[in-house]
C-alpha cells in the first residue's frame, strides 16, 4: 500500500514538471552563454532578471530563458558559424576566446569541453528539454532514450536558426558514429601511451578523440574503458572519480528531497547562497552525501564532514552502497544532537546514532507537513 502510494506521488511529481516543460518554464540550472533568466508571474508578465544564485520566492512565478546582453548572443552566433562554416574545432575555437580574453558566464576559460557544450544545448534553438536522465532515490541514475524526453520546440526566443543548429548536430553526431569500438579504443590506448594517464580532462581537451560522455556511454563507464586499454588508476585516482561522480548525484538526490517535501504539502526552496533547504520558512535542513568506503579487509565505513557554520536545523545524511551508485539508507540528524564537526559511520553504530537512521525519508516528509489550524484543534 505505501509502495503504491509512493510511486503514484511520483508520477504525479513528474506530470506536474512535465506540464511546466511544455509550457516553456526553465526547470533549475544555470541559463548559459548569451541566455539570461528572467522572472515571471502567473499570467507571464516578466518581473525581471535572476542574476545567479538567485531564486523566485513567490510559488505562483516562474523562470523562463530570454536572451542575455548583444556581445554574448552575437559571440554564440559566431561559435557556430566558425563550427559549421569554417571548419574550426572546439579546442580552436576555445583557444581563440581565451586568448580574447572572454570568459564563460561562470568567469572561467573555454574549454574544447565547454564549447561542445554550447553546441549541442537545444536552448539555444529556443527548445525546453527535459528528462533527459533519471535518478529516483533508492534506484540507479539512467541516461533515458531520446523517446521519454519530454521536449517543447520555440518556447524561448533562439539564439542560433534552427538549421544552423542542426548542421552543428550532425557533424558532432557523424564524428562520433564512424568510430567502432576498436577503434575508439585504440585511440585511448595511444592516448595513454603518450600521457602515461588517463582522466576525463585529458581525454575531453584531446583533439580528434572522442569526448569521456562518448567512451563512458559506448563502454558503461569510463573506468572500464580505461581497463579495457590496460591503464588501472590507482586508489587516490579512484577516490577522486568517485567523489566527481557523488558531486554529480547531489543535485538530484535534493531535487528528491524537494519534489518530496513539496507532494507532501510543505513548501520548500533551495537558498542558493547556503544550500539549504528551507521548509515553509520554519525550519533548513541540509542534504550530504556519503561516500562509502571499503576496508582491506572487507568492512564498510563512512567518513562524514558538517559544516557546522551553515547550521542547519535537520541534516539528511545520505549513505551510499558500497558501489556508491545507490543510496542505502539515511540519517536524521537535528542540530541540537550534533556535537561534532565530524562523524564515522559503520554498517552498525551504537544505538546513539543508529536511532537516527531511516529507511526512507517518509518521517521526514511527515513531520514536515503543515497542520491546518482547524486540524490542530
Amino acid at each position: 500500500m505505501a509502495g503504491e502510494y509512493s510511486r503514484e506521488l511520483s508520477t504525479k511529481v513528474f506530470a506536474g514538471q512535465g506540464r511546466l516543460i511544455e509550457k516553456g518554464y526553465r526547470q533549475g540550472g544555470p541559463a548559459g552563454f548569451g541566455l539570461r533568466r528572467t522572472l515571471v508571474d502567473e499570467r507571464g508578465t516578466i518581473k525581471g532578471l535572476l542574476e545567479r544564485g538567485e531564486h523566485k520566492s513567490i510559488q505562483t512565478d516562474r523562470v523562463i530563458l530570454t536572451l542575455g546582453p548583444a556581445e554574448e548572443v552575437n559571440l554564440v552566433r559566431n561559435i557556430y558559424q566558425a563550427f559549421v562554416h569554417q571548419g574550426r574545432s572546439e579546442s580552436e575555437i576555445a583557444s581563440d576566446l581565451n586568448e580574447r580574453a572572454i570568459l564563460t558566464d561562470l568567469g572561467r576559460p573555454w574549454t574544447k569541453g565547454t564549447v561542445h557544450q554550447l553546441l549541442i544545448n537545444e536552448k539555444y534553438v529556443g527548445d525546453n528539454v527535459w528528462n533527459r536522465r533519471s535518478f529516483k532515490l533508492k534506484k540507479k541514475r539512467v541516461r533515458n532514450e531520446s523517446a521519454m524526453w519530454i521536449r517543447a520546440q520555440d518556447v524561448f526566443e533562439a539564439i542560433v536558426e534552427r538549421e544552423l543548429f542542426e548542421a552543428a548536430r550532425t557533424i558532432i553526431n557523424a564524428r562520433s558514429f564512424r568510430l567502432s569500438d576498436k577503434e575508439m579504443l585504440q585511440s585511448l590506448r595511444e592516448l595513454y601511451l603518450r600521457q602515461g594517464l588517463l582522466s576525463g580532462i585529458v581525454i575531453d581537451e584531446c583533439d580528434g578523440l572522442p569526448s569521456s560522455s562518448t567512451y563512458s556511454s559506448r563502454f558503461g563507464s569510463l573506468l572500464r574503458a580505461y581497463h579495457l586499454v590496460g591503464f588501472t588508476p590507482d586508489r587516490d585516482y579512484r577516490y577522486v572519480e568517485t567523489n566527481r561522480e557523488l558531486r554529480k548525484l547531489h543535485p538530484d538526490i535534493l531535487r528528491e528531497v524537494l519534489d518530496g517535501l513539496r507532494v507532501a504539502g510543505s513548501d520548500a526552496w533551495r537558498n542558493l547562497q547556503t544550500d539549504r533547504v528551507i521548509v515553509n520558512g520554519e525550519f533548513s535542513l541540509s542534504v550530504v552525501v556519503a561516500r562509502c568506503i571499503e576496508t582491506p579487509t572487507g568492512l564498510l565505513r563512512w567518513k562524514l564532514r558538517f559544516d557546522t557554520s551553515l547550521s542547519p536545523d535537520i541534516t539528511v545524511v545520505v549513505r551510499m552502497d558500497n558501489a556508491n551508485r545507490t543510496p542505502l539508507d539515511y540519517y536524521l540528524f537535528p542540530r541540537i544532537d550534533m556535537f561534532s564537526e565530524k562523524l564515522r559511520l559503520t554498517e552498525n553504530n551504537a544505538i546513539g546514532i543508529d536511532a537516527y537512521r531511516f529507511d526512507d525519508l517518509d518521517l521526514l516528509y511527515e513531520i514536515a507537513t503543515p497542520i491546518p489550524l482547524s486540524e490542530a484543534a
